[in-house]
Parts: C-alpha cells; structure tokens; sequence
C-alpha cells in the first residue's frame, strides 16, 4: 500500500466510540477480515475491500454538511475512518476537487484523509490502506503533464509517495487522449499502482481501454452512479462493457445519497441540494420498495442499508463505496458483508425498482 512521506502540505485542524448497531453480527467482522472479502481491481494488481469508504462529504460545504464545516464534523469523519479501518474496510476514495475551493469546500478531503492514515499509522504501523483519488478534468488542463501535476500536488495534500488508484474523474471537453497519456505516465513513473476512469460512457471507457492496454497497462476501474433505483449503467451499456473487458465497476451514491436508508419520507425530504433531486413525489413513489427492502432486512436482521449495499455487492464485478460522514454510518456499512441475498431477492428488488422513474444523473456521463 501507498507509503507516508513527511510534506508541509498539511495546515494545522484540530474520536468518541460508539457502541455498534444491532444488525452488524460478529461473523460479518470475521468475513471482512479474511482475504476472499478481497477483490482484484480489473486486471490490475490492486486487491481492495469488497466495500469501501467514499470521502466526498470530508470537508465539503457546497453539497453536503448543510453548507458548514466544524470541529465536530471533522470528529465525526475521524471516527467513521477508524471505525471501517476496525472492521476491516480499508479502501476510501477521494478526489482533488472535494472539500475544495474549487467546489467551494472548507478543507479538501485529501488533506483529511492523508491526516486520518498517518494518525492511525502512528499508533499501528502495520495498518494498510489503499488510497483512491481523482484527477478533475478542468477546461482549462491540457496534456499529459497536466495529469502529472495535478498528481503530486494529491500526493503533498495526501502525503503519500503513490496512491493505490489514480482516476479521472469524468471526461473533458476536449484533451481526453492525454489525460489518458498522462494517467498512463503516472504508473510507468510508479506514482500509482492502478489507473481508472469516473463517469465514462461506453465508447469513451473502450478508448480508454485500447489505449492503455497499447502501453501494456490494464484498465482497473470505471466509477460511476449505480444504485437500485438508478441502474444506468446496466441500461447504458457501462456495466455489460466492464464485464466484457474486465474492468471493475466502482458504484459511488450506492445508497441514492441516503434516499435508499429509509432515513426519509414525503413528510420528511433531504435537505439542502438533495432535496431538488428527491422531492416528496418521488419519495411516495418510493414507498413501496423502501417497505420491501425492509422486510427482507428483517429477515437477515439488517438494516434497509445493508440490504441494498449488498443487492450490489451481488451484482458481478461492482464494488460500492458508500459515504460515511459517521461512526455510526461506518459500522452500519460493515453489516453489509458477510452474507448474500437470495438470486430471487436480487431479482424481485430489481422489477420493483424499474416501476420508479429513475431521478437525473450527473450531466458529464453523457459527454
């Protein structure tokens, strides 16, 4: 895994325990820590967790958080990393632009994340964690050295040597061919061990693929919004190519940003930014397959959460990264391994799903 280096990257910022929730058992703890809860990342090298920790709400103002950032979330997100570290979740994917300044955040979640590693490293040097993050394909970025900038000024914020997976985060308006140069470069100069793509369209992901695997370099991953009740990728063609040539599919929002928690209802929507994307109507329209989810939970003893968590676990070749702003969250994640629904649940979840018209993605996965 990425090694620490000492940087004067890092600014100054200033872990309370909390008892585990019901529906995580003892023998989920003990799958998680055995080496078959492990995946090869396509046809890399990189082995990761079955699930791993999405680190987009460290730090960030502009979407999550409720539009502030204080020393108690920042304790809340300590204590969700070294919750998933304790139960054996040791794969967390960041990028450049969260909790930035460029998406208006109050500390970039890089910084957050590097902070949380070596803390912990401190007191157990024998704690490996793989590291994912994203190069931002800004207009304004042109070339293969761009890649490569953007990169090391990552590894200072990270203060890491390399990271386990390095992405670009969605296609650009134009450039593509040498930010796909560039991420090529970054593992032949062994800057990283794994190289993918977010929010790529077909055509887009099979360029990427063919021009990699030129230079002798698999194509680890395409991270994108796959969830129940946005199945896009299936629908797309993304999920069926990934299959085809082996790359793995990264499913960030797995939960639908909380919507899938049954935390919400038409009484009670999201707030914020969210709550233009999950209106009331969309929420009574959902009714009916958030009460199925929970009576399959109650079946196994476990939460709406850890039911759709592993409705894409089950799926081939995905590997969900859940957001954990909490302990409490991080804990609840880790019940969602272990165990397996039933080809019958899996399926029924998906005909109930397919009734909701799906809600907007994100623009760029049509470009």
């Amino acid at each position: 895994m990425a090694m620490h280096v000492s940087s004067a990257c890092f600014s100054a910022f200033s872990h309370s325990r909390v008892q585990r929730t019901r529906a995580v058992a003892s023998e989920d703890f003990t799958a998680l820590k055995s080496e078959k809860e492990k995946v090869k990342l396509g046809g890399s090298e990189l082995k990761v967790t079955r699930l791993g920790i999405g680190a987009w709400s460290w730090g960030d103002t502009s979407y999550w958080n409720n539009f502030e950032w204080d020393d108690r979330k920042l304790k809340a997100a300590k204590a969700a990393f070294d919750v998933s570290v304790d139960r054996g979740i040791t794969f967390f994917d960041t990028a450049e632009v969260y909790g930035s300044r460029f998406s208006m955040g109050a500390i970039n979640s890089e910084t957050l994340l590097g902070r949380f590693i070596r803390e912990r490293k401190e007191k157990d040097p024998t704690v490996e964690v793989a590291v994912a993050t994203k190069f931002a394909a800004l207009p304004w970025r042109l070339g293969r050295e761009s890649v490569l900038n953007a990169l090391k000024d990552s590894l200072c914020r990270l203060g890491l040597s390399s990271v386990d997976l390095y992405q670009l985060h969605w296609p650009g308006i134009w450039g593509n061919e040498g930010y796909i140069d560039g991420i090529g470069d970054a593992v032949e100069q062994g800057l990283v061990k794994a190289v993918g793509v977010s929010n790529y369209n077909e055509k887009r992901l099979r360029d990427a693929y063919n021009k990699l695997k030129k230079r002798g370099i698999p194509l680890a991953s395409n991270q994108v919004n796959y969830s129940l009740i946005y199945r896009a990728p299936e629908e797309n063609g993304v999920k069926a190519t990934c299959d085809e040539l082996g790359i793995s599919l990264i499913a960030y929002s797995p939960i639908a940003q909380g919507i899938l928690t049954g935390k919400y209802s038409p009484e009670n929507p999201p707030t914020g930014p969210r709550r233009r994307i999950y209106t009331p109507e969309f929420l009574t329209r959902l009714q009916p397959l958030l009460n199925r989810i929970g009576e399959i939970g109650e079946g196994y003893s476990k939460t709406p959460t850890q039911v759709v968590l592993n409705w894409l676990i089950a799926q081939e070749n995905v590997v969900p990264i859940p957001g954990a702003k909490t302990a409490e969250q991080a804990e609840e994640f880790a019940g969602a391994l272990g165990w397996r629904l039933t080809d019958e649940e899996i399926n029924e979840l998906r005909s109930l799903a397919s009734e909701i018209k799906p809600v907007v993605g994100f623009p760029v996965e049509k470009l």
